[in-house]
């Protein structure tokens, strides 16, 4: 006989544990309970329109009010059939997978032929339905140099996001490893400047938040954000290879990035199976839908509540003075360590450090507001 298959392992057929129609339903209730407006409902991991219930809960969730994206992976075929089906049960946006500006670099990236033409036919019907269209882009060493290009593709052909994604261990930077901090300083940077071009964010990499708001203090201060930040060789052959595209065009109004929430933790992850994580890949449970309510489990739950809670994270996290505004990856830091409440590993920052002019950051002086940064908090 076979080894036995472990329950959480993928299969080919549906996941015996998956939460039915009932169950989902049941879960949007609870999403419509939690407030006004509702959390965007984001329906991804594997394939959903594989789901045969998928346009019923769609259906569902607008008739009690909560908005629902649905997302699918760099190699999945969407057929413009199913998109009219999600569009006209009322989804109202599609997040796509784009890792690479032409098709040899996606195909490659996906080892899937025609993947890339099957991306921009989903993203083009998408937009003719009314969807709006979010693009995430994998982080990955075979991609760093193309990263323009993804953006200079993402601004032609119109999203409403641009969502760069950090690997958060090893498995998924393979075969090439993982970045080392100063290149996520780099690219952090990059990312920030790209709002320049496009709505920008981050996934695993909250430190775009620390980076945003040294960059609007730097720019009040009418300092070099490059000497100050001690920005290297790939922010500069990424900033030269945009600039040669366009992508510092004057005429562009600069966005304040749409950054992840606070450390808070507004972002809640319920697997097929109903556990609830703080993220969609950090693999600690805070409890399961099946035995306690959502919102009973993102208030009361020790890990959620240890996320919000000052002075629990450790290491130069727990010392930063951006701690508030940031948090770090708090999957990274698991999946280094074991501990979720650990020090973020792809972060370059001292705690300290950083006195442009002679001037300590404080909450005091700096803090978000809704249009940006705040003087005098």
């Amino acid at each position: 006989m076979g080894r036995r298959r472990d329950l959480d392992e993928p299969v080919p057929d549906r996941y015996r544990r998956e939460l039915d129609t009932a169950a989902a339903e049941d879960l949007l209730d609870q999403v419509a309970a939690s407030g006004q407006p509702a959390p965007l409902f984001l329906i991804t991991v594997g394939d959903p329109f594989q789901r045969p219930d998928l346009i019923e809960l769609i259906a569902y969730a607008r008739k009690i009010g909560v908005r629902v994206a649905v997302a699918a992976t760099g190699a999945t075929k969407v057929a413009e059939n199913q998109l009219r089906a999600v569009a006209a049960a009322g989804a109202v946006e599609l997040a796509l997978g784009l890792d690479g500006s032409t098709a040899a670099l996606h195909d490659d990236f996906h080892r899937a032929p025609g993947a890339f033409h099957r991306v921009l036919d989903a993203w083009d019907a998408a937009l003719a339905l009314g969807l709006k269209v979010r693009i995430n882009t994998t982080i990955d060493r075979r991609n760093l140099d193309d990263l323009p290009g993804v953006v200079r593709v993402v601004a032609e052909r119109g999203a409403s996001l641009w969502n760069a994604c950090f690997p958060t261990h090893i498995d998924r930077a393979r075969p090439l490893g993982m970045l080392a901090a100063h290149e996520v300083e780099d690219l952090l940077s990059f990312v920030y400047d790209m709002c320049q071009t496009v709505s920008a964010t981050t996934t695993d990499a909250r430190h775009l938040r620390r980076v945003a708001l040294q960059r609007r203090i730097l720019a009040d201060l009418t300092d070099d954000h490059v000497a100050a930040l001690g920005l290297g060789r790939l922010y500069q052959e990424l900033a030269d290879s945009a600039a040669a595209l366009g992508l510092y065009s004057d005429r562009r109004r600069t966005r304040r990035p749409l950054l992840e929430g606070d450390p808070v933790r507004e972002c809640v992850f319920v697997s097929y199976a109903g556990s609830v994580h703080p993220s969609g890949s950090l693999p600690v449970s805070a409890g399961n839908v099946r035995e306690r309510s959502l919102m009973s489990t993102y208030r009361t739950s020790p890990l959620f509540t240890g996320l919000r809670a000052d002075g629990m994270l450790g290491g130069r996290c727990g010392r930063c003075e951006f701690r508030r505004v940031c948090g770090g990856s708090r999957s990274r830091a698991y999946y280094m360590t074991g501990n979720p409440f650990a020090e973020e590993s792809l972060c370059g920052y001292i705690p300290g450090s950083f006195v442009p002019n002679g001037l300590i950051y404080g909450p005091r002086l700096y803090c978000w507001g809704s249009n940006g940064v705040t003087h005098s908090c």
